[in-house]
Order: C-alpha cells, then structure tokens, then sequence
C-alpha cells in the first residue's frame, strides 16, 4: 500500500536527483503553506512537490488559500506525486508538473513551468529557510549556528592543523550555493 508517507520519501529522494542540494521536507511557513518536499537548486531556483494519496486528498488540497491565489504560493517549479493512473494531466492546475510513483521509481509525466514563484512566494521561501535554521539553532544551543558550521575548523585545531582524512576544508568543498553568479532555473 502507498501511504503519505512513502510518497514524501520518494519525493525528497526525487529532489536529490532532480539536482537539488538543499531538500525540506514538511516543514512550515508564516503563509500557513506546508510544502511536503521543497529543495532548491542553483540560481535560488526552488522545486515544490506535494504528495497526494487519493483524489479527495488532492480536491482538498485545492481549496487552500495559496492554491486559489497561487501568486503567493511557493516554487518556482510545482509538482504533484501520485501513485500512478491516480491524476490526469488536465486535473493539474495551471503550470504544474505530474510525478507518479511507479513501483519503486518516480516517473516524470508532465513537466512543470518553472518560471511560477513571485516575490511573495520568494519571501515565503526566506521565511520557511530562517524559521528551519533557527529550529536548527535551538536544537544545538548552546552553541550559535555560526560555530557549527565550523566545526571542521575545531577539527583541524585538536588534529594539530590537519583536517581528519577524507574532509575538505570548507573553501574546497562543493557548494553550489557559494556561486558567484546565479543562473535562472539551474
């Protein structure tokens, strides 16, 4: 049996392969809008991917407020992830892209526009980031955000200025969001 559950598993999975570095899931924003999987790619470029189990969970899912104002709704690019033969393309709204899980594989069966995310759904986006690093940083307390992120360099200070093998320092490591220019849609 397919649950919500294993579709949101498939969902980030199909995140990471779609090229995105950075990957939430169920995670809240002050617009009220619960995404079940949200990543991003280079370029700010974010991908929504909303799980649906039957048709009454998708017809539901249609009357929440940044549904019918998508405007303010997330995601540059918009995705529902079916169990397969569950949604027809022209059940979709308007710009969005259809992924059914075909066994243990997720199928692309209609792509999606990806030009869809205005600035107030940008901003949502800030939000959902800030308030999950903060839930981050109040999980690590004492400690800030900013000295976690340097533990490699308290790791190479106890290993007598070497870094453990196998690590990068940070400058080395592969970081798409470092990138000094941003491409659209990347």
């Amino acid at each position: 049996m397919i649950t919500h559950e294993k579709l949101v598993r498939a969902a980030i999975a199909w995140l990471r392969r779609y090229g995105c570095g950075v990957v939430l899931s169920e995670q809240s924003c002050a617009s009220g809008e619960t995404p079940d999987a949200i990543g991003w790619k280079r370029g700010c470029h974010s991908v929504i991917v909303e799980c649906k189990i039957s048709r009454a969970d998708f017809s539901i899912d249609q009357e929440k407020p940044f549904r019918r104002k998508p405007e303010k709704a997330m995601g540059c690019e918009r995705f529902y992830l079916t169990p397969a033969g569950l949604l027809r393309a022209a059940d979709l709204p308007l710009g969005w892209g259809l992924l059914e899980l075909r066994g243990r594989s997720v199928e692309l069966v209609g792509a999606s526009s990806k030009k869809q995310r205005s600035a107030a759904g940008f901003r949502h986006e800030m939000n959902l980031l800030l308030a999950s690093l903060r839930r981050v940083e109040v999980r690590i307390e004492p400690q800030s955000i900013t000295d976690f992120l340097k533990w490699k360099n308290r790791m190479a200070d106890y290993n007598r200025g070497a870094l453990p093998e196998g690590l990068l320092p940070p400058q080395e490591e592969s970081n798409c969001f470092l990138a000094t220019e941003t491409i659209e849609g990347d």
